[in-house]
């Protein structure tokens, strides 16, 4: 047992994120911004390779400063677009993502470990998760879940995309770029949009997809972060069978004189 003790700080780390990030996932489907996600952890990602490139050593609890700001640029990018093009939203935002994409590309393009910094950014590594980002992780989901319980409207004010960006940089550092979008979207579309369940469930079937890849992950010797990908999709499509049968057993049967036809 003790040999898997060092697998406490991940676990940890898989549930806050699970925790912070599939909330703001339900308002980000709720905006209709699905991509704006996926850009934001793009430009926090190249703020990251700027990080180790421009500002070695400038960091913020375990996260290069550069990073914030990257991600905070794209937020307000994000929120340019939303509030002011009426027009092909997703389409500017997808622009703002293969943007960041491609200066991420070019800046370690003369690097020969680039492409090892490229995968990193991407798929992260959360079973190397260390304590100031599993601390930082752990303030900022105490954080959002109290606004939603003493400021529900905070999801609708400006703060939110400060917020959205602060926790999305801090878990693509944790966990890489697969990762936040999965966890921001799979269960939020697949329980809250369709079923219409509640943040504390889907984040609970997030944890569950997120266990299940660590461990096939420490077994099997795969990386984690696209086996969290799969195994969260994979947990949310189960949950989602088993409620929809689980209702359908339930659902009060028709009484069948109601479709018989009237006596006489």
């Amino acid at each position: 047992m003790a040999a898997y003790e060092w697998m406490l700080l991940p676990v940890l780390a898989s549930a806050l994120l699970c925790f912070l990030l599939v909330p703001l996932g339900y308002q980000v489907i709720a905006r209709g911004v699905i991509f704006a996600d996926l850009a934001i952890a793009q430009w926090a990602a190249l703020g990251s390779l700027a990080g180790l490139y421009l500002l070695p050593g400038h960091t913020l609890a375990g996260t290069p400063v550069s990073s914030l700001l990257f991600a905070l640029l794209a937020a307000l990018a994000v929120h340019l677009i939303v509030k002011r093009l009426d027009v092909a939203k997703e389409a500017w935002i997808g622009i703002l993502y293969v943007l960041g994409a491609s200066l991420a590309v070019l800046m370690v393009s003369g690097d020969p470990h680039g492409a090892q910094a490229l995968q990193r950014a991407a798929s992260g590594d959360l079973l190397w998760a260390n304590r100031k980002l599993v601390t930082a992780s752990a303030i900022l989901t105490a954080t959002v879940w109290l606004l939603g319980r003493w400021w529900p409207g905070w999801v609708s004010s400006a703060a939110f995309m400060s917020v959205f960006a602060i926790a999305v940089t801090y878990s693509v550092s944790l966990a890489g770029i697969y990762v936040v979008f999965a966890t921001l979207i799979i269960t939020p579309l697949v329980l809250g949009a369709l079923r219409n369940q509640a943040p504390f469930s889907a984040a609970i079937c997030a944890i569950l997809g997120h266990f299940s890849a660590i461990v096939y992950s420490v077994i099997s010797d795969v990386p984690v972060g696209p086996a969290i990908v799969v195994s969260t999709l994979i947990v949310a499509l189960l949950w989602l069978a088993v409620s929809c049968g689980f209702s359908d057993r339930f659902r009060p049967k028709a009484d069948l004189t109601d479709s018989l036809p009237p006596s006489g």
